[in-house]
Parts: structure tokens; sequence; C-alpha cells
């Protein structure tokens, strides 16, 4: 991974990242924001401290553990990735309160546009702002956007020490058994 000093990755901030995106999804994974390596790299999740890449893989979404810089490939999975908020902050409380609820706004045109089968928010504090769902938990949610089911994952930022790495694999392994999606780490194939 390229190094950034801090001017560079300061010079990052505001900065967006491209969606990786296409129509008909099965999964449209939605982070918080970029953080500044990520806009630096132009790559989604790409603090080295960041378990994204490691539990996707670990989870059984992928075959093999992809690098930040290869998320294009996660459209060959049926797979993507968007945000909340577009601009790039060094942490997720620089957010306001309005550009959550204008990003909850932004992500359900894209969910009805792109019709994804399921949008997967990746961080329960951020869903409920951008939602204006203050009892929102881990795990599905009642609301439909459009066709597309909604499920919450837990934020797997390294800042997130309840989550460990096994903690963080059960929940999005129990996300992808309901998606339908098979169990693309095991080289045979076969099913959890």
């Amino acid at each position: 991974m390229a190094r950034f000093t801090p001017a560079e990755l300061e010079a990052a901030r505001d900065r967006r990242v491209p969606d990786v995106v296409a129509d008909g999804l099965r999964v449209l994974f939605c982070g918080i924001n970029p953080g500044l390596m990520s806009a630096a790299t132009g790559h989604h999740f790409a603090h080295p401290g960041n378990r994204f890449w490691p539990v996707l893989h670990l989870s059984g979404f992928t075959p093999r553990l992809l690098g930040p810089s290869e998320q294009e490939e996660l459209l060959s999975y049926g797979l993507g990735i968007t945000n909340v908020v577009a601009r790039a902050t060094a942490r997720a409380d620089e957010l306001t309160a309005e550009e959550y609820r204008e990003g909850g706004r932004l992500l359900a045109l894209r969910a009805a546009r792109l019709r994804p089968s399921w949008l997967a928010a990746v961080g329960v504090t951020a869903y409920r702002a951008a939602f204006d769902d203050r009892e929102a938990r881990v795990g599905p949610q009642e609301r439909v956007i459009g066709g597309t089911r909604v499920w919450v994952l837990p934020n797997p930022s390294g800042l997130n020490a309840l989550w460990t790495i096994p903690k963080l694999t059960d929940a999005f392994r129990a996300f992808r058994l309901v998606t339908g999606l098979p169990d693309a780490s095991c080289a045979g194939g076969s099913e959890d």
C-alpha cells in the first residue's frame, strides 16, 4: 500500500471516491463516508486498520482476500460499494446531521435506480442518522427501498473494538446466508 504524508492525506479531505456499482447487484454495501486514506487512494475501505476486505472474504462473499485496489472485481460477484455521504473526512464525527439525512435521501434514490437485491449499510450509527431510525439494530430492517431489502452490518473500522474479526465475520456470514449467495471462500463451492 502506498504511504502518504500527513499533508497528502489532508489534501484528500472532501474528495469523493467513485462508487463501485452496476444495475441489479445482489448486494450493495454502503459505508459511512470515505476516510482520508480512501480518498487519497481512490479506493473504498483503504485504511490498513479497516477490516472490511478480510471480513468480506472470511464470511464467504469473495473467493480470496481482495485488496482495496481490486474493488472493481466485486462487480463480478454481484457486489458493489457506495457511501451514505460522499465527501471524505478524517473521522465520521466530522459529518453533520444534515449531511447524513441528505445522504440517506440520495442513497434511497441510488438504490431505487440500481435495484440491488440488498442494501447492506455498514455501520448502524450511520444508518440511524441517515434514515432517522433510532431503533435500528444490526440485522434485517423493516425498511424496503423500492424492491431493495435492507440489512445493517457492524462497522468494520478498526476503531470499532467491540466487534472483533470473528464477530464481524459471523455477522457478515449471517447476512450472506440470508442473501442466498454461495460461500465463495470454499474451493469446492460447497455451502455452509
